[in-house]
Protein backbone atom coordinates (compact mmCIF):
# COMPACT_ATOMS: atom_id res chain seq x y z
CA UNK A 1 0.00 0.00 0.00
CA UNK A 2 1.36 3.39 -0.96
CA UNK A 3 0.67 6.24 1.42
CA UNK A 4 2.24 9.48 2.54
CA UNK A 5 2.46 11.17 5.92
CA UNK A 6 1.17 14.73 5.87
CA UNK A 7 1.87 17.53 8.34
CA UNK A 8 -1.47 19.33 8.56
CA UNK A 9 0.30 22.67 9.10
CA UNK A 10 1.42 22.35 5.47
CA UNK A 11 -2.04 21.36 4.21
CA UNK A 12 -4.68 23.74 5.57
CA UNK A 13 -7.09 22.47 2.92
CA UNK A 14 -7.36 19.22 4.94
CA UNK A 15 -8.40 20.95 8.17
CA UNK A 16 -12.14 20.15 8.06
CA UNK A 17 -11.66 16.65 6.68
CA UNK A 18 -9.04 15.76 9.29
CA UNK A 19 -11.02 17.28 12.16
CA UNK A 20 -14.10 15.27 11.13
CA UNK A 21 -12.00 12.09 10.83
CA UNK A 22 -10.45 12.47 14.31
CA UNK A 23 -13.86 13.38 15.78
CA UNK A 24 -15.39 10.22 14.28
CA UNK A 25 -12.64 8.05 15.78
CA UNK A 26 -12.48 9.53 19.29
CA UNK A 27 -15.78 11.32 19.95
CA UNK A 28 -14.08 14.51 21.12
CA UNK A 29 -16.16 17.50 19.92
CA UNK A 30 -15.45 18.50 16.34
CA UNK A 31 -14.84 22.10 17.42
CA UNK A 32 -11.96 20.98 19.65
CA UNK A 33 -10.20 19.37 16.69
CA UNK A 34 -10.95 22.32 14.39
CA UNK A 35 -9.48 24.76 16.91
CA UNK A 36 -6.39 22.65 17.59
CA UNK A 37 -5.69 22.04 13.90
CA UNK A 38 -6.14 25.77 13.22
CA UNK A 39 -3.55 26.51 15.94
CA UNK A 40 -1.24 23.99 14.25
CA UNK A 41 -1.71 25.65 10.86
CA UNK A 42 -1.09 29.18 12.13
CA UNK A 43 2.17 27.92 13.66
CA UNK A 44 2.48 30.20 16.63
CA UNK A 45 4.21 27.46 18.64
CA UNK A 46 5.42 23.88 18.11
CA UNK A 47 2.37 22.51 19.95
CA UNK A 48 -0.20 21.52 18.79
CA UNK A 49 0.77 19.53 15.71
CA UNK A 50 -1.36 17.13 13.68
CA UNK A 51 -0.35 14.44 11.19
CA UNK A 52 -2.25 12.10 8.88
CA UNK A 53 -1.39 9.19 6.64
CA UNK A 54 -3.03 9.58 3.26
CA UNK A 55 -3.65 6.94 0.60
CA UNK A 56 -5.48 7.84 -2.61
CA UNK A 57 -6.95 10.96 -1.01
CA UNK A 58 -8.25 9.03 2.01
CA UNK A 59 -7.07 9.47 5.60
CA UNK A 60 -5.97 6.04 6.78
CA UNK A 61 -4.25 7.05 10.00
CA UNK A 62 -3.41 9.98 12.16
CA UNK A 63 -2.20 11.40 15.44
CA UNK A 64 -1.67 14.69 17.18
CA UNK A 65 0.73 16.32 19.61
CA UNK A 66 -1.02 18.45 22.25
CA UNK A 67 -0.08 19.86 25.66
CA UNK A 68 -2.11 17.38 27.72
CA UNK A 69 -4.08 14.32 26.67
CA UNK A 70 -6.76 14.53 29.38
CA UNK A 71 -4.77 13.24 32.36
CA UNK A 72 -3.66 14.39 35.82
CA UNK A 73 0.07 14.70 35.05
CA UNK A 74 0.06 18.22 33.61
CA UNK A 75 3.84 18.35 34.15
CA UNK A 76 4.36 15.66 31.48
CA UNK A 77 4.01 17.54 28.21
CA UNK A 78 3.60 17.60 25.30
CA UNK A 79 1.55 14.46 24.63
CA UNK A 80 1.01 12.35 21.55
CA UNK A 81 -2.73 11.80 21.25
CA UNK A 82 -5.45 10.33 19.06
CA UNK A 83 -3.25 7.63 17.50
CA UNK A 84 -5.47 5.70 15.12
CA UNK A 85 -5.12 3.62 11.96
CA UNK A 86 -8.13 2.40 9.99
CA UNK A 87 -8.81 -1.28 10.64
CA UNK A 88 -8.34 -2.29 7.00
CA UNK A 89 -4.87 -0.68 7.03
CA UNK A 90 -3.47 -2.07 10.27
CA UNK A 91 -0.42 -4.31 10.65
CA UNK A 92 1.47 -2.45 7.91
CA UNK A 93 3.64 -0.23 10.09
CA UNK A 94 1.57 2.90 9.51
CA UNK A 95 1.22 3.77 13.20
CA UNK A 96 4.94 3.28 13.72
CA UNK A 97 5.81 5.53 10.79
CA UNK A 98 3.40 8.18 12.06
CA UNK A 99 4.93 8.01 15.54
CA UNK A 100 8.47 8.24 14.22
CA UNK A 101 7.55 11.07 11.87
CA UNK A 102 5.96 13.06 14.70
CA UNK A 103 9.00 12.49 16.92
CA UNK A 104 11.41 13.65 14.21
CA UNK A 105 9.26 16.67 13.41
CA UNK A 106 8.95 17.66 17.06
CA UNK A 107 12.71 17.24 17.55
CA UNK A 108 13.30 19.60 14.62
CA UNK A 109 11.07 22.12 16.39
CA UNK A 110 13.08 21.82 19.61
CA UNK A 111 10.89 19.45 21.61
CA UNK A 112 13.18 16.95 23.34
CA UNK A 113 10.64 14.60 24.95
CA UNK A 114 7.13 13.45 24.16
CA UNK A 115 4.66 11.59 26.40
CA UNK A 116 1.80 9.26 25.56
CA UNK A 117 -1.02 7.87 27.74
CA UNK A 118 -2.42 4.47 26.78
CA UNK A 119 -3.89 1.21 27.99
CA UNK A 120 -1.83 -0.70 25.41
CA UNK A 121 1.18 -2.71 26.51
CA UNK A 122 4.15 -3.64 24.30
CA UNK A 123 2.96 -1.82 21.16
CA UNK A 124 4.74 1.47 21.78
CA UNK A 125 7.94 -0.14 23.05
CA UNK A 126 8.70 -1.46 19.58
CA UNK A 127 8.95 2.15 18.38
CA UNK A 128 11.35 3.32 21.07
CA UNK A 129 8.86 4.46 23.71
CA UNK A 130 9.62 3.56 27.33
CA UNK A 131 7.20 3.07 30.19
CA UNK A 132 7.52 6.08 32.49
CA UNK A 133 4.77 5.98 35.13
CA UNK A 134 1.08 5.46 35.74
CA UNK A 135 -1.27 8.44 35.29
CA UNK A 136 -4.95 8.91 35.85
CA UNK A 137 -6.99 9.92 32.84
CA UNK A 138 -9.66 12.57 33.38
CA UNK A 139 -12.85 10.86 34.53
CA UNK A 140 -11.14 7.46 34.82
CA UNK A 141 -11.18 5.32 37.97
CA UNK A 142 -8.01 3.36 37.20
CA UNK A 143 -4.64 4.70 36.04
CA UNK A 144 -3.20 4.07 32.58
CA UNK A 145 0.36 3.66 31.35
CA UNK A 146 2.35 6.81 30.57
CA UNK A 147 5.14 6.37 28.05
CA UNK A 148 8.01 8.69 27.23
CA UNK A 149 10.11 9.08 24.10
CA UNK A 150 13.15 11.31 23.90
CA UNK A 151 13.27 12.89 20.47
CA UNK A 152 16.70 14.53 20.45
CA UNK A 153 18.31 14.21 17.07
CA UNK A 154 15.13 12.82 15.53
CA UNK A 155 16.35 9.27 16.20
CA UNK A 156 14.27 6.77 14.26
CA UNK A 157 13.21 3.30 15.33
CA UNK A 158 11.92 2.22 11.91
Amino acid sequence: MKYEIVNLRDHPELKETAAAWFHAKWGIPLEVYLDSIEQCITGRSPVPQWYTSMADGRIIGGLGVIENDFHNRKDLAPNVCAVYVEEDCRRRGIAGRLLNHACRDMAEQGTGTLYLLTDHTSFYERYGWEFFCMALGDGESAPSRMYRRRTEGGKSYD
